[in-house]
């Protein structure tokens, strides 16, 4: 298996060893796992062969140079950024380490922006590989839904795990074929992906775990106000629209997909369970009395402001100050509308979320919208973040099994103050 000399992904790493720091014993030295080291230098070495990589050249990276519980570095995030697959090493520690979340959520950010781009590949950039064997239920949606068959790699490899193949002696053969079958798919995800670098992020407490957080919401709800094709507003052009509003794709022809889809799999990405909607149809339960169900991210394309129904249910949603709504307004920058035009689409704007201009109303867009996929991606982070915080704020409490039900100031009976 061989590429082309004149690779223009040539010189960035084909792997990302994504692995749980093990803490060490007090004798110990911080850093990688020995075995850990052993498995990245085996794969470097085969796909170093199966590939026109040069001696010295980088097959991959792997973080060498942070201790358990130190902060995420410029190289760290620089080579997510790079790397074509990212290989996480699955274990019970891996899924409860914040920062393998964050790494994951960093890489998965790239295949969500290229899946709105190019539509969705057959072959995920993402390449599990099993340190130690993890229950299904352990599992994150996000690896639940990679449907990746460890026995590929043999039927050893998928009992124990590289680790279990590298402490037994007998298993040694059974170790050689998993970790060059692990290569071999390492580079053919390359070739099917041709992954683009990515965003380097450098505020590592900023980014969400793909892995969620246990006190956040499961259920997320994303929900459009478009137009359809068949009812857009005078002078609009049907490009951007399909027959439903759930199939509007603003940033079209960049983007293939409808916002809704690119918007969910970016919540999904945050390891909640997305609902997508038409606000419209929704509306009673998304604007009903009470306290909030799930955070809700909602997208609006302003020509639907021209709408008597939709002014109706914005205003209402002003009322009742509903801040758990995060209201983002995509608009493609090379989206042709003359000026006087887009004066008012934004006095319909501000005139119609007027009340989302005051501290603590919720999160919403600019009133010029969103200009590129790319500043969506960004602006739908802190969207997703505010929504969950205030509906924290504001969504029902229920007291754990067997916790007492009596208010915390208050002392209960037969207890000394």
């Amino acid at each position: 298996m061989r590429v082309d000399a004149e690779d223009p992904r040539s010189g960035r790493p084909y792997f990302f060893l994504s692995y749980a720091h093990t803490p060490p014993n007090a004798s110990e030295v911080a850093g990688p796992n020995p075995w850990v080291k052993k498995l990245y230098d085996d794969l470097c070495k085969h796909i170093l062969e199966m590939t026109s990589l040069q001696v010295g050249e980088k097959a991959g990276f792997l973080d060498q140079e942070i201790a358990l519980g130190t902060r995420w570095t410029d190289k760290l995030s620089e080579n997510l950024a790079r790397c074509q697959v990212f290989v996480p090493l699955y274990s019970p520690r891996y899924f409860i380490s914040e920062q393998c979340g964050r790494e994951w959520w960093a890489f998965s950010q790239r295949e969500i922006y290229r899946r709105a781009l190019r539509g969705k590949s057959h072959e995920s950039a993402i390449v599990p590989a099993l340190w130690v064997p993890v229950e299904l239920a352990q599992l994150p949606q996000v690896a639940k839904d990679l449907q990746f068959h460890h026995t590929e790699f043999g039927d050893d490899y998928a009992a124990e795990g590289f680790y279990g193949l590298t402490k037994l002696s007998y298993l040694n053969e059974q170790y050689e074929r998993a970790v060059y079958r692990l290569a071999q798919r390492i580079v053919r995800a390359s070739r099917a992906i041709d992954l683009e670098e990515g965003q380097i992020f450098r505020q590592y407490e900023s980014l969400p775990s793909a892995f969620g957080d246990a006190a956040h919401p499961p259920e997320f709800d994303v929900t459009v106000i478009a137009p359809s094709r068949s009812d857009l507003p005078p002078g609009r052009v049907p490009d951007s629209y399909g027959d439903t509003p759930a199939e509007w794709n603003p940033y079209h022809p960049v983007s293939t997909r409808p916002i809704a889809e690119h918007a969910a799999d970016l919540v999904r990405a945050m390891n909640f369970q997305v609902t997508v909607s038409d606000f419209e149809n929704d509306a009673d339960r998304l604007l009903s009395a009470g306290p909030p169900t799930a955070p809700v991210l909602l997208l609006l394309d302003r020509w639907a402001l021209h709408s008597p129904r939709v002014t109706q249910l914005l205003a209402q949603l002003g009322e009742q100050q509903r801040p758990w709504i995060s209201v983002m307004i995509p608009q493609y920058k090379d989206d042709a509308i003359p000026p006087d035009r887009e004066r008012q689409l934004q006095e319909l704007t501000d005139r119609s979320l007027a009340a989302r201009q005051t501290v603590g109303s919720g999160h919403r867009s600019h009133s010029g919208g969103i200009r590129t996929l790319e500043a969506f991606q960004a602006e739908l982070h802190k969207a997703v973040r505010q929504a969950v915080t205030y509906y924290e704020a504001h969504a029902k409490t229920y007291p754990p099994p067997g916790a007492p039900t009596d208010p915390p100031w208050l002392p209960r009976l037969g207890n000394p103050v």
